[in-house]
């Protein structure tokens, strides 16, 4: 029997045993990562520069865009690495750290959704005091408390996580260190703790669900009243975008933490940590500038930039 103390490393799965193979999931996971770094560097860039995009809505989306740029740059690029060097090896305290990132990150950008689903809420049911409500102050709050609420919950679990005792092995069944796949590790009558703490975290995510349902009952209810049809598609062409973000990365995450365990295979489990840890950072810039005319105008204005100061 090991235990924790004892183990200097983790094994991460191997996607692959021929070169080939690993060459072309590093391949895969290399265009994903670039998609995803340049789609949310755009966003962060032009939204920085770009004065008219300094307000509330697009605040709240240059944090998310820094939140996906950091998770997908927390999994990826060691998975890519450990393909190209055909290894799986990774230390303990870079599991230790990986496992805190993506937890805070991911915890933190579910706490920022829910606040652009408040925010959303108050400039179409309260046009008239949304101006008050989401003064610059307020927004820095709401992304301070986001982000703090997503260290806190990381430095409770992964304290939690990795003072468990491990007595099988140190293999990790998934391509990044995730605690469901620690929890596998551990003895049998030690993970229990961990458990409970992840059933309390469930409880409370499904309240942040709840918060978001009910703001968008309110918010689609109030768009349908609005008597003029451009009105109506200005007020949709506001919130979609937000609405597909929150459902691409809710139902994955939950489906992915949340599945029957007669269902469990490492090779769903493999898919679902890709779409859920890969794809929403990856595509989420696609689906905010596909009906944003403003964040259009402004990526356009970068490029010209770059196109001007080139000459």
């Amino acid at each position: 029997m090991s235990n924790s103390s004892s183990i200097s490393e983790f094994l991460l799965l191997a996607f692959a045993a021929t070169r080939e193979l690993q060459l072309l999931h590093f391949s895969f996971f290399l265009g994903i990562y670039l998609a995803a770094l340049l789609g949310n560097g755009l966003i962060i860039t032009a939204i920085i520069c770009d004065p008219h995009l300094h307000t509330p809505m697009y605040f709240f989306l240059l944090n998310l865009s820094v939140l996906d740029l950091s998770s997908i740059s927390t999994t990826v690029p060691k998975s890519m690495a450990n393909s190209l060097w055909n290894t799986r090896a990774i230390s303990y305290s870079g599991c230790a750290a990986q496992v805190f990132l993506v937890v805070f990150l991911f915890s933190a950008e579910y706490s920022l959704l829910t606040v652009m689903a408040y925010d959303r809420y108050v400039a179409i049911c309260r046009p008239l005091h949304y101006g008050t409500l989401m003064d610059s102050r307020a927004c820095v709050r709401m992304a301070a408390a986001a982000w703090g609420s997503g260290f806190l919950y990381a430095v409770l679990h992964t304290g939690n996580t990795f003072s468990l005792l491990l007595c099988q092995g140190n293999t990790v069944d998934q391509f990044f260190c995730e605690i469901p796949q620690i929890l596998k590790l551990s003895c049998s009558d030690s993970y229990l703790r961990e458990a409970g703490l992840l059933e309390v975290s469930a409880c409370l995510f499904f309240g942040c669900f709840v918060f978001i349902v009910l703001s968008y009952v309110q918010i689609f209810t109030a768009v349908l009243r609005i008597p003029s049809e451009q009105g109506r598609h200005k007020a949709f062409s506001m919130c979609l975008p937000h609405l597909a973000v929150v459902s691409l990365f809710i139902s994955t995450g939950l489906f992915a933490y949340l599945k029957p365990s007669s269902i469990s295979s490492p090779t769903l489990d493999l898919v679902l940590a890709v779409l859920y840890s890969m794809v929403p950072p990856a595509l989420n810039p696609l689906i905010y500038s596909m009906r944003n005319k403003e964040l259009q105008a402004a990526v356009r204005k970068l490029f010209q930039l770059v196109l001007v100061q080139q000459q």
